[in-house]
């Protein structure tokens, strides 16, 4: 027994003894259902309890690793999203609070529980350490950390028990739930689709090349339709008076080329031809870069491109458009034709990860500095966003814009994923040590009520959040999740939610909620000492 505390006594080998046992833990399934990353968690807990604690650099490491990686790959869409629908993460995430606020108010007078001690349940039940440091500044009484270390854990296991049994419990697929609830954001770039009956005598037996519908405006023929049969719209497309063209574009555009050459008729695309419309998603790595000219589709493959969505946004169709992994581009050809386009862009290739560290090192660098600028809020007091928030916050700007100066950002998805895995275990094990870190003893002296009260707190809050989300502003499942994480600052219950489906939807509406919560804990811990 000596023999192993000696080793546990090692910094390096506690650690990977934790992250082995708690990732063995994470496999076990039961019925389906399994901790994944949270095992981590647990085993960490058990680990602290035994007096055993992961260096603070290792955690914070850790979460500063997650929080960048997490930040990376929400930037390209986070600011696009904010300008729409994006907002409603944030109201998400204050009502969260305000919430978690009431409930503390009426918790502590239903237990009689001192102020400091109810505020730091609340934070702890939130998992705010932003929130802890304010309610310290603003009580001046230690208590506030012992209500934060009970709350703790229950604000971990909480959210990451909600996140993986809620999905379960609804018998809901999450994909398709997704699709259903978040179609692409129209916006003035957003194309029309609209179908022209050809009158204009000039323009009979010329071709689509010759006609050059498409030279100087937005507008691209997708389909030809002719008596009852549906002709594919090539350059080679001979048109012929009486033809109804279904024609993609800009509405300006649109109507101009309407009063050119005929009249604008009732769409009906239903056909015995085989022509079809097929959304396409990104994906191979050898096309990320390139434009929709360069692939010359509509020559080589007889397919044509009608509008692109990325970022949840849609727009209409540019050849010069540059694509990005992730992008939706809409089609129209033949059944085979579009199989084989689809094939082409969804090829993956195994690729080394081409994590860029001087690129790493200064978003960490800078975040860190960002954390540390501390915001005064008069008559409040002084908060900072600190480790998590700092890098998050840089993390989103230069994820937003790919590049900045020698810091690029765009990363190949791997790479994205390693650093976020390797930095939510590292996290988890320092958190789970401190977290599990004498409760016990805590629980003996002051009584069940401490739990009970941290419980409610901590339930209350998840449950309105996601009846918020999903009820009141009709979010899907996984935003919902995404931004009930961020309400909650719960980055393991973000670490569950990225397991529940291979998209970064859960990161942006969590990325989005969580800049409010932080700030909003931080001002609640200190307003609350008015009215306990």
């Amino acid at each position: 027994m000596d023999f192993i505390k000696g080793l546990l006594a090692e910094p390096l080998i506690l650690l990977f003894v934790i992250l082995f046992l708690g990732s063995a833990l994470g496999e076990i399934k039961i019925r389906g259902l399994s901790l994944g990353t949270s095992g981590v968690l647990l085993a960490a807990m058990v680990f602290g309890h035994f007096g055993y604690q992961v260096s603070p650099v290792i955690q914070q490491l850790g979460l500063g690793l997650f929080i960048v990686a997490v930040g990376l790959s929400a930037g390209p869409r986070f600011f696009r999203m904010m300008k729409t629908s994006g907002i409603v993460f944030g109201i998400i995430s204050l009502l969260i609070v305000l919430i978690a606020s009431i409930t503390t108010i009426i918790v502590s007078k239903l237990f009689h529980l001192s102020p400091a001690l109810s505020i730091g349940i609340m934070t702890g039940a939130l998992t705010s350490t932003p929130g802890l440091a304010a309610a310290l500044q603003a009580t001046g009484d230690p208590l506030a950390s012992v209500g934060y270390g009970i709350a703790y854990p229950f604000g971990v296991l909480a959210v990451v028990l909600f996140v993986q049994l809620l999905p379960r419990m609804l018998k809901v697929d999450l994909s398709e739930d997704l699709k259903k609830k978040s179609g692409p954001i129209r916006n003035d770039e957003s194309p029309e689709v609209i179908t022209i009956e050809v009158m204009t005598p000039a323009i009979n037996k010329r071709t689509l090349k010759e006609l050059k519908i498409n030279r100087n405006n937005s507008v691209v023929i997708s389909r030809v339709i002719r008596g009852d049969r549906n002709i594919i719209a090539l350059n080679d497309t001979v048109i012929l008076v009486r033809d109804r063209l279904v024609a993609v574009g800009l509405p300006n555009d649109l109507k101009k080329l309407s009063k050119g050459i005929g009249r604008e008729v009732e769409t009906n695309t239903a056909n015995h031809d085989n022509v079809e419309l097929r959304k396409v998603t990104v994906d191979a790595l050898e096309l990320i870069g390139k434009t929709i000219k360069d692939l010359e589709l509509r020559r080589t493959y007889g397919v044509t491109v009608t509008r692109i969505e990325r970022g949840g946004f849609e727009f209409n169709q540019n050849s010069k458009w540059r694509l990005e992994r992730g992008d939706i581009l809409t089609l129209v050809s033949s059944k085979g034709r579009l199989d084989d386009v689809e094939k082409l862009f969804s090829r993956k290739k195994w690729t080394v990860t081409n994590i860029h560290i001087l690129s790493l090192s200064l978003v960490l660098l800078l975040g860190v500095f960002a954390g540390m600028i501390p915001i005064h809020f008069p008559n409040l007091g002084t908060i900072s966003f600190g480790v998590a928030g700092g890098p998050l916050f840089i993390a989103l700007i230069i994820g937003h814009f790919g590049r900045l100066g020698p810091i690029h950002a765009r990363y190949y998805q791997p790479s994205n994923q390693v650093i976020r895995d390797i930095g939510l275990v590292l996290f988890l094990a320092g958190a789970g040590t401190t977290a599990g870190k004498g409760i016990v003893e805590v629980i003996q002296q002051e009584g069940f009520n401490l739990v009970i009260g941290g419980a409610i707190i901590t339930v209350l809050p998840i449950i309105a959040g996601f009846f918020i989300a999903r009820k009141l502003f009709k979010l899907s499942i996984i935003h919902s999740l995404g931004a009930l994480c961020g309400g909650m600052t719960s980055t393991p219950g973000l670490g569950a939610a990225n397991q529940l489906l291979d998209s970064e939807d859960a990161s942006i509406a969590y990325a989005a909620a969580y800049l409010f919560a932080l700030i909003s804990v931080a001002v609640a811990s200190q307003v609350l000492i008015f009215f306990l």
